[in-house]
């Protein structure tokens, strides 16, 4: 089976901003795109995405998740970067066009059409390093893909980094690819040196996020989660969570938390904890790295309430529970 992500439709939606106004959508072939060399993207990474998901009905029918909910943090990822502005209605149409495009080729569940709007800054100036690109290009990739947990969800190891941040912290709402650029090389080392697979951002003892990732605590009926500011990138599929579980009458908690209060935490049995995303919605994490000591979260292997959270969420994903919250959008 391919790597997740790693296959793509033949086309894929295109608008170019020219300085002036925005060019009329095409669909254009997915597998290249026409850059100067000096663009701006390129050399000043000018660029933020999103990834979002459509679904599968038993019906047959194609609904996609909180599409409107991407749509303004694309936009708002594209004003701090002093990206051309687009209105929400073009990239709206951009993406239910494309995905209306190749509906038949939306996979069923657990399966989905994984959706990439990515957008770049391509005025060719390297004499621009503390100037914005006028000119832009804003682009739909879609990706069938499988079942996140094809092989079952395994509990991951996560080192506490207290010394280091994610990114720089006033970049941190910015879904923009220098900000995975800056963790990775973190977590390339938490691999080698104690065999985890992800890296938690805890600067100055402040428990943040993953290096792609939110990060929630789960004692008893309360969800414990740093509350959002502009350190940190503020996930769709975390508010989703967070909102089924007010739903379901637990305590949801949007505050600081430290290190310290953390490990006191996960040594209760009935503990939990998980990182939230689009691709596999909420992945339990079983055991915590800090300062050469490890510290298994709850019994590191039980996650009912994680379960339970990501089933609701699937439920109105798939079409198999009532979309409350109207977070659909039919194609």
């Amino acid at each position: 089976m391919a790597a997740f992500g790693s296959v793509f439709m033949p086309q894929m939606a295109l608008s170019t901003f020219d300085g002036e106004g925005w060019s009329n959508i095409t669909h254009v072939a997915a597998d290249q795109l026409s850059l100067h060399p000096g663009a701006h993207v390129l050399h000043y990474a000018s660029t933020c995405f999103e990834g979002l998901k459509a679904f599968r009905h038993e019906d047959g029918s194609v609904h996609i998740f909180r599409m409107d909910a991407n749509i303004k943090r694309l936009s708002q990822s594209s004003r701090l970067l002093s990206l051309p502005s687009f209105s929400a209605d073009m990239l709206e149409t951009m993406i239910t066009g494309i995905v209306r495009h190749y509906a038949n080729e939306v996979p069923v569940p657990p399966g989905s059409m994984y959706i990439r709007p990515t957008h770049i800054g391509t005025e060719p100036a390297i004499g621009k390093a503390a100037s914005p690109s006028k000119t832009s290009m804003l682009y739909i990739l879609l990706s069938p893909v499988g079942d996140y947990f094809s092989g079952g969800a395994r509990p991951l190891r996560l080192l506490l980094e207290e010394n280091g941040s994610r990114c720089a912290p006033h970049m941190g709402m910015v879904k923009s690819g220098g900000n995975y650029a800056s963790a990775l090389q973190p977590i390339l080392q938490a691999r080698a040196a104690v065999n985890a697979d992800q890296v938690l951002f805890c600067p100055g003892g402040d428990v943040q996020e993953t290096g792609a990732a939110n990060f929630l605590l789960i004692d008893g009926d309360e969800i414990i989660t740093k509350a959002l500011d502009t350190s940190f990138l503020h996930g769709i599929t975390r508010d989703s969570l967070l909102t089924l579980a007010r739903d379901m009458g637990m305590k949801v908690s949007e505050r600081e938390l430290s290190v310290d209060e953390l490990l006191e935490r996960v040594q209760k049995p009935t503990t939990e904890a998980a990182l939230s995303g689009t691709a596999a919605v909420m992945t339990p994490v079983g055991t915590l790295i800090h300062n050469g000591t490890e510290h298994r979260v709850g019994s590191g292997t039980e996650t009912p309430t994680i379960t339970k959270l990501r089933g609701a969420l699937n439920a109105i994903q798939w079409g198999k529970a009532a979309d409350t919250h109207g977070w659909l959008t039919k194609v």
